[in-house]
C-alpha cells in the first residue's frame, strides 16, 4: 500500500512554510539532518513541561519518571534494531559513537583484545563519512597501526575485488559504512562480514543513512558494533546511538569519566560499572531520548518497510529525471540497485554552491559541497556536488519540482545543456 504523503506532510510543521519570495518549501536535505514530526516536539515539551529531572538520580518521584521515560527510550531502540537493551549507549551524536570506540581502544591494556599494536591493520574504505575516517586515522596514529581502505568503482560503489589483500591476519578493525552519503550506494556487507570473520576482526558499522530509511537487525548483520544518530530518523539533535554486542562492550575501558559511571569511589581510584552506564558519564541527553523514543513509534507507525519501498520508488523516478536532463551528470550509480535515496549531481558549466543557491531561491533546499567525505569527491573526480536527498515526506511533485528547478537553473546561467 503506497505511503499517504499529504497525511505524513501534515504531520511536519516546517513542511507547510513558505520561503525566499513565498515559495512553498521542497526539502530535499534529510541526509543531512531530517524534519521533524509534532509528535517528537511534544515528547520532548512533555518531558521538560511535566518530568523534568536528572534520571538515575534522586529519590523523589519526578526522578523516577525521567528514569523511567529514559530507560523506556533505550528499550524502544533495541527493539528498533533487534538488540538488548544493554547493548544500547546513548550519545549526543553518531560521530561521539564512532570516536568513542576509537578512544576506548586506544586505551585498552595490552592484553585486551581492543589493543592495536604496530603493524596491526584498520580496514575503511574510500566511500566514508569523515566521522568514519578521522577517528581511525588518529587512533592508527597513536598505535602505530595501518590503514588499509578499499577503493570504489565509478559508480561510487566500494570495489571487493581484493577483499583478501585488504583483510588479512593483521586486520583488527573494520569500520565500514552501510550506505553512502554522497552516491546512495549501500555496501555488500556478507563478503567484508566473511573475510573479516575469517580473521577474528572487528567490525564496526556506520548506519546513519541505512537505519532511517530500511529496516535493520543487527543480528541479521553480524556486525560487532554499529552507530547511527537520531536527527537523521525524525528524531531530535544530540542524541546518537551506539550499539555493540554485551560481551565486547564488557571489555571495554571507558571513553568519559565522572558521575553515573561508576560502582565506588575513593580517593585513590574508582571502579565502573556495567555497560551501557560505563559509557553513559554525566547527565545524559534526557529529553532527546525521550523524543526520538517518539520517533521511532512514528517511524515503526508508518511501516519501515512502507518507508523503504516509497524511497525506492521515488529515487527511481528522480534517477530518470536527472537523467534525462542535459548537462546533468550522476555520481553515484544511475540504477535503484543496492542504493538509497542519495542523489549527487553536478551541472556542465555551473559550480554546484550556485545550483545550490539558485534551487534555494526557488525554495527548494538541498546539499552542496564535499558532504564531508573529500577522499570519496576526489576518487569521483569532483570538489563538490549539488545533492538531493529523499525521505517518507517527499513526493513526486518535489522531485518535479528538482527537475524544474534545475532547468530553471541551467536557464538562468545560460547553460547549454538545457532540456530533456
Amino acid at each position: 500500500m503506497p505511503l499517504d504523503v499529504a497525511r505524513i506532510k501534515k504531520d511536519f510543521p516546517i513542511l507547510a512554510r513558505t520561503v525566499r519570495n513565498e515559495h512553498p518549501l521542497v526539502y530535499l536535505d534529510s541526509a543531512a539532518t531530517s524534519q521533524k514530526p509534532v509528535a517528537v516536539m511534544k515528547a520532548e515539551s512533555d518531558f521538560y513541561s511535566q518530568h523534568n529531572a536528572a534520571v538515575h538520580r534522586g529519590a523523589h518521584l519526578l526522578a523516577e519518571e525521567a528514569t523511567d521515560a529514559y530507560e523506556g527510550a533505550r528499550e524502544a531502540v533495541a527493539r528498533f534494531i533487534g538488540a538488548k537493551s544493554d547493548e544500547v549507549i546513548f550519545t549526543k551524536s553518531a560521530t561521539e559513537s564512532l570516536n568513542l570506540l576509537a578512544y576506548s581502544w586506544g586505551n585498552a591494556p595490552s592484553n585486551s583484545r581492543f589493543h592495536l599494536a604496530p603493524g596491526d591493520v584498520i580496514v575503511l574504505s574510500e566511500a566514508e563519512h569523515h566521522a568514519n575516517l578521522i577517528p581511525w586515522q588518529e587512533l592508527a596514529r597513536r598505535s602505530g597501526a595501518i590503514l588499509r581502505w578499499f577503493g570504489v568503482d565509478d559508480e561510487g560503489r566500494i570495489d571487493l575485488s581484493n577483499i583478501d589483500s585488504i583483510i588479512d591476519s593483521r586486520t583488527k578493525i573494520v569500520a565500514i559504512t552501510h550506505q553512502s552519503n554522497v552516491t546512495g550506494a549501500i555496501t555488500p556487507l556478507t563478503s567484508i562480514v566473511a573475510a573479516a570473520r575469517s580473521h577474528n576482526a572487528l567490525i564496526v558499522l556506520d548506519a546513519c543513512q541505512s537505519a532511517p530509511h530500511f529496516a535493520i537487525d543487527v543480528k541479521e548483520l553480524e556486525v560487532d558494533f554499529l552507530a547511527f544518530s537520531g536527527h537523521k530518523m525524525v528524531g531530535p539533535t544530540g542524541i546518537g546511538i551506539l550499539w555493540g554486542r554485551e560481551e565486547l562492550l564488557a571489555e571495554m575501558p571507558p571513553f568519559l569519566f565522572g558521575g553515573s559511571m561508576v560502582t565506588a569511589v575513593t580517593m585513590e581510584g574508582a571502579s565502573y560499572a556495567a555497560p551501557p552506564k560505563r559509557f553513559e558519564a554525566g547527565v545524559p541527553n534526557m529529553a532527546q531520548a525521550v523524543g526520538l523514543h517518539a520517533a521511532i513509534d512514528y517511524l515503526n507507525a508508518v511501516g519501515m518497510g512502507q518507508i523503504h519501498e516509497h524511497e525506492v520508488a521515488l529515487t527511481e523516478y528522480a534517477l530518470s529525471g536527472l537523467s534525462s536532463i542535459a548537462g546533468v551528470g550522476i555520481v553515484g550509480p544511475t540504477e535503484i540497485k543496492d542504493r538509497g535515496g542519495v542523489l549527487s549531481f553536478t551541472v556542465e558549466g555551473i559550480h554546484p554552491h550556485d545550483v545550490g543557491q539558485g534551487l534555494d531561491d526557488l525554495g527548494i533546499a538541498v546539499r552542496t559541497g564535499h558532504h564531508c567525505a573529500w577522499p570519496l569527491m576526489k576518487r569521483m573526480g569532483v570538489v563538490a556536488t549539488t545533492r538531493a536527498s529523499l525521505y517518507l515526506y517527499n513526493e513526486k511533485s518535489d522531485v518535479d519540482a528538482l527537475l524544474l528547478g534545475i532547468e530553471k537553473v541551467q536557464s538562468f546561467f545560460g547553460s547549454k545543456g538545457i532540456g530533456r
